[in-house]
């Protein structure tokens, strides 16, 4: 069941600092599905509303993150030609926490340890509010997509297969 609640994380409070308005919905963490999928149903949202954040990296090492609707897959060969790569490849999980400071399925694109090239699915801009992990489970931020992509200093491109 979703409920609204007043968490502080260190995500929400970059935003605070920047008086970006957004909402925290929270929700019972199911260890067995971490899914996107998942957290929207629960949520009650529509999933194309619902963004998950990825990380990966190039030949030459270099990371980059991209923001993805739930349901959907990223598009490696577009993740690569929108980052000027020849190929990009999803991180290990086990690598997240220490590149991130996030883990698995609370990975949000605001407040990670360095800001990487960010980019995320140009569907985001269909709507006036979007959903972006909180940085940690269970708890999502809803904001403007444009607020969030001038904060993040993110790009928009088409990303998903």
């Amino acid at each position: 069941m979703a409920k609204e609640k007043e968490t502080k994380t260190n995500a929400c409070r970059l935003l605070e600092q920047a008086h970006i308005p957004f909402k925290i919905m929270e929700y019972e963490v199911d260890e067995n599905d971490l899914s996107g999928e998942h957290a929207a149903h629960v949520l009650g949202m529509d999933p194309e509303m619902l963004f998950k954040t990825l990380v990966a990296r190039n030949e030459k090492n270099q990371l980059f993150v991209f923001c993805i609707p739930v349901l959907e897959e990223l598009d490696l060969k577009k993740a690569a030609k929108v980052s000027g790569s020849k190929k990009v490849e999803m991180i290990h999980v086990r690598e997240l926490l220490e590149l991130t400071g996030y883990i698995r399925g609370g990975c949000s694109p605001v407040g990670m340890k360095k800001q990487y090239p960010t980019w995320i699915d140009e569907t985001c801009i269909l709507f006036d509010e979007i959903g972006v992990s909180a940085g940690k489970r269970g708890c999502q931020m809803l904001l403007a997509p444009d607020a969030l992509i001038a904060y993040v200093g993110m790009k928009t491109a088409d990303l998903t297969r």
